[in-house]
């Protein structure tokens, strides 16, 4: 039997995204949002409020990048979430972090987030509903350390986080249980 629990965000997992841009001065900020996935093979959408810096510096950069959080960088994910860059403008240098300049858009590439997504500003888009920044996926780096023999990311070893919109808590990656486009196969 199932329980009514009313209007919830009920989609579980949410990625743990660190959006990153640079202000009008050149100034790191990096946000983390989980409203976000891939809407085609090289785009991504972000479901950001105009209000947040963030949005205010992909307009100015026309660039951002999207990273996932890990277990090991969890406590500098959840400050990116709990600081706003329009009040706290030195939030990024107060977690220690490093941030390079991705050589491909302008934006910065935090180093030690183990998966990178360089992306072009492709549109925002708004409606009476919601806006979306949508980017044009540029590159996708990651570190070495995870990928498997086939060069693939291997994301039992990667500890990257998701969220939990019920408990508002987080969790790894964990075991895999199946096989996409194999699992299901048996009732074709």
């Amino acid at each position: 039997m199932k329980k009514d629990l009313g209007v919830v965000p009920a989609v579980y997992p949410m990625p743990v995204l660190m959006i990153a841009t640079y202000d009008e001065n050149g100034v790191v900020d990096v946000m983390n949002a989980a409203w976000g996935m891939v809407c085609e093979s090289d785009k991504l959408t972000l479901a950001l409020s105009e209000t947040h810096k963030t949005v205010k510096n992909i307009k100015i950069n026309k660039a951002f990048t999207v990273s996932l959080a890990d277990v090991k960088n969890i406590k500098a994910a959840d400050y990116f979430g709990i600081a706003s860059g329009n009040n706290t403008p030195d939030k990024f240098e107060r977690t220690g972090l490093t941030a390079v300049r991705s050589e491909r858009v302008n934006a910065p590439v935090i180093e030690e987030f183990p998966v990178t997504i360089e992306c072009e500003l492709a549109e925002i888009v708004r409606t009476e509903n919601f806006q979306s920044v949508v980017g044009r996926i540029i590159n996708v780096s990651v570190n070495e350390e995870l990928l498997d023999e086939n060069g693939k990311v291997d994301i039992e070893k990667s500890g990257i986080l998701m969220f939990d919109q019920f408990k508002h808590s987080y969790y790894v990656t964990g075991e895999k249980v199946g096989q996409a486009w194999a699992s299901g196969a048996e009732f074709k």
